[in-house]
């Protein structure tokens, strides 16, 4: 019971994927449930991915103009954009 499985059994070292387990892939995932949910943005009412690229990228702006005011503020954001 238990051949073949762990590196105690076979005699091989454990893995790298082992050694250092992977973190969460949530701050991809975060800008995207934001979009969907917050900004009324569930489904593409567009066709062909011209227009749907668009209409994304329009999202993905708002949504980074929305972050940036929330994390510098408005006066910081003019400041950047100045300089």
């Amino acid at each position: 019971m238990g051949e073949g499985r762990g590196h105690r059994a076979n005699g091989r070292a454990p893995s790298q994927a082992a050694r250092h387990p992977r973190r969460p892939q949530s701050t991809v995932e975060h800008p995207f449930g934001t979009i969907k949910q917050s900004m009324n943005q569930g489904a593409f009412l567009m066709r062909g991915l011209e227009k749907v690229r668009a209409a994304f990228n329009l999202s993905a702006l708002a949504y980074n103009l929305r972050r940036a005011i929330t994390i510098i503020g408005v006066p910081g954001l003019i400041r950047a954009v100045r300089t």
